[in-house]
């Protein structure tokens, strides 16, 4: 039943492109048929002019004037031939158009009694099956292993290079467990995120909200770490220069401070 209700709702979907195209066939149809009155007005006028250049052409005298009635008529009489050309152009694309659309109504129906068909007979089989126990239901997903799945997703999202969906999923996670001890991480993350994404000072503003709000985590110092990486991108390297420094000063023990002594030592050497 379930794969017959995907069925219908997939016509349901397609109903309208159907529909689109019966309306552009008619579109088309009422253009083309404008134009074959057009082409057919434009030929009277032509053949009525061609007649009266006919006449005058058979009361010419002056050769000069003769050539020049017989290259306008020769003329004249290319352009009846190209109109006439135009006009089977036209009659082919209206029996195109109407072969389209009957086509179109036929494969509609069909598909509409193929599911009607399909749907009675599950609705048969339905009713012929003895009804079944439900099943037990699965047991019920821990807080902490919900907290950890969102979490683990959202980093995906970075891992992947997806880095628009990793802060809207990472703040999504922020919103919903603000107490998480992962809290931290995932505002880290939001940070390099917007580094991925080259715009350094929304990586600036989000690492210092890590800052302010968890001073003491462990990424606090990879986060002022990422803060003078986007200085110093940025062209500002007295600032990022200043950030390291922070760095040492504040976390000296740890990796992120022996990598600002590095790239203090390197900053010496340019």
């Amino acid at each position: 039943m379930r794969s017959l209700a995907g069925a219908l709702l997939a016509m349901a979907i397609a109903a309208p492109c159907f529909a689109q195209g019966l309306f552009d066939d008619n579109e088309a149809r009422r253009r083309v048929e404008a134009l074959r009155s057009q082409l057919v007005e434009n030929q009277r006028i032509v053949d009525e002019r061609l007649s009266k250049m006919e006449n005058a052409f058979a009361g010419a005298t002056d050769r000069s004037a003769v050539l020049q009635l017989s290259s306008q008529i020769e003329a004249l009489r290319g352009d009846i031939a190209k109109m006439r050309g135009q006009l089977e152009v036209v009659s082919n694309q209206v029996e195109t158009a109407d072969k389209r659309q009957k086509d179109l109504y036929l494969d509609i129906d069909t598909r509409i009694r193929k599911l009607e068909e399909a749907r009675e007979q599950a609705a048969s089989a339905a009713a012929a099956q003895p009804a079944t126990p439900a099943a037990p239901a699965a047991p019920a997903e821990s807080p902490q292993a919900a907290e950890t799945r969102a979490y683990q997703s959202a980093l995906d999202q970075f891992k992947l290079g997806n880095y628009p969906m990793a802060v809207a999923s990472m703040q999504v996670f922020l919103l919903n467990h603000p107490n998480s001890t992962l809290a931290p991480n995932a505002q880290y993350w939001i940070g390099m995120a917007h580094s991925g994404q080259r715009d350094y000072k929304s990586a600036i503003a989000a690492q210092r909200k890590l800052l302010a709000s968890w001073p003491e985590s462990d990424k606090a110092p990879d986060a002022l770490l990422s803060i003078a990486s986007s200085q110093e991108t940025m062209g500002d390297r007295r600032s990022a220069q200043k950030t390291l420094e922070e760095v040492i000063a504040r976390y000296p023990s740890s990796s992120a401070a022996a990598s600002a002594k590095q790239r203090i030592a390197a900053f010496s050497r340019r």
